[in-house]
């Protein structure tokens, strides 16, 4: 591994920052769409309540997801600057492009997708690490279907447990309830989304010879990640938020707790189990389940399944630009 000059290696930390408040930008409305849509929350305090909670993550998660970013997508023997610089700029050109267009991708498989195109243009694909590789595309399918599951089982317990209760009721008891649900989803994005670029920074102080010994996260990383994801879920995705919050189905108080709560449930196992997932994937399968208890009808599954097409696109699509990265770099 060489080594690169400190105003490099700054300016890298500072892209994989900039990663950071993009996933927060880009994700936002993965946090909120449901609170906004019901109309609990305005959107400028749902965006704040967000970001708090993405922040306070580090609090109670442990590192795992970062671990599996760091030394469970490619080889850490080959990361390098050139293989950093190419992943973020992939995964960030990819982010950008699809917020442009409105489009809820994946930052996370952006990200992963970033890893893979460089380290396979430098080493070719023995630099992959299969088993983590694997965890990360099963959960393309698996994170959206529980989040669906699990927000159909919510549906089904709060309307058994509510059903005496009026209407009225309930509806104030959601809109309360959903202010804890919207809390939880997003102490799950931050959990899970600021770990990944935490990976990303801390491998590359160890590609430097800046940290030794067993792999471990820094406290300043720590700290400046999540504030970088905080930041940009202040700034908001307000294109992204009206797709997920009311084009896939429209949503009451009631539903958007359910879709919040089965969504949380799953952050917070793949976290806990250390694999990075998409919020984004998981809201979207969560909001299709409350829908379709409704009735099959409610969900606009021309909008889904054009989501699902920018799922599957995502991670070869940020392949590809981050190895015409990782060439432009080397050039250099």
């Amino acid at each position: 591994m060489t080594s690169v000059a400190l105003p490099v290696l700054i300016g890298l930390i500072a892209i994989a920052l900039a990663f950071d408040f993009l996933n927060g930008l880009h994700d936002a409305a993965n946090s909120i769409a449901t609170v906004v849509s019901t109309r609990v929350l305005k959107p400028e305090v749902a965006v704040f309540w967000a970001a708090f909670f993405n922040f306070v993550a580090f609090l109670v998660f442990s590192h795992s997801v970062a671990y599996t970013i760091g030394k469970g997508t490619i080889s850490a023997d080959i990361v390098d600057a050139r293989v950093i610089f190419g992943a973020l700029m992939g995964a960030i050109s990819w982010n950008l492009i699809t917020w442009a267009l409105g489009i809820p991708s994946s930052s996370s498989h952006a990200l992963v997708g970033g890893l893979i195109g460089a380290g396979v243009a430098k080493a070719g694909v023995a630099a992959i690490v299969w088993l983590g590789v694997i965890k990360t595309v099963a959960a393309i399918f698996l994170s959206p279907l529980l989040g669906l599951l699990l927000s159909l089982v919510m549906v089904l317990l709060t309307s058994w447990l509510l059903r005496k209760r009026t209407p009225a009721f309930a509806d104030r008891f959601f809109r309360k309830a959903q202010l804890v649900s919207a809390a939880a989803y997003s102490l799950g994005h931050g959990g899970n989304d600021a770990q990944k670029t935490m990976g990303i920074i801390t491998v590359l102080l160890y590609s430097q010879g800046i940290l030794h010994g067993a792999f471990h996260i820094p406290l300043w990383v720590v700290l400046a990640c999540q504030a970088a994801m905080a930041m940009g879920t202040l700034m908001g995705g307000w294109r992204i938020v009206h797709t997920m919050g009311s084009k896939i189905t429209r949503l009451t108080p009631s539903q958007g707790f359910c879709a919040e709560t089965g969504g949380a449930i799953t952050l917070f196992l793949a976290t806990i189990g250390g694999i990075p997932v998409s919020t984004t994937h998981t809201i979207t399968g969560a909001i299709v389940g409350v829908g379709a208890a409704r009735r099959m009808s409610a969900v606009r599954w021309n909008v889904a399944s054009s989501i699902v097409v920018a799922w599957v696109v995502t991670l070869p699509a940020a392949a590809i630009v981050a190895a015409l990265f990782y060439g432009l770099a080397s050039l250099f």
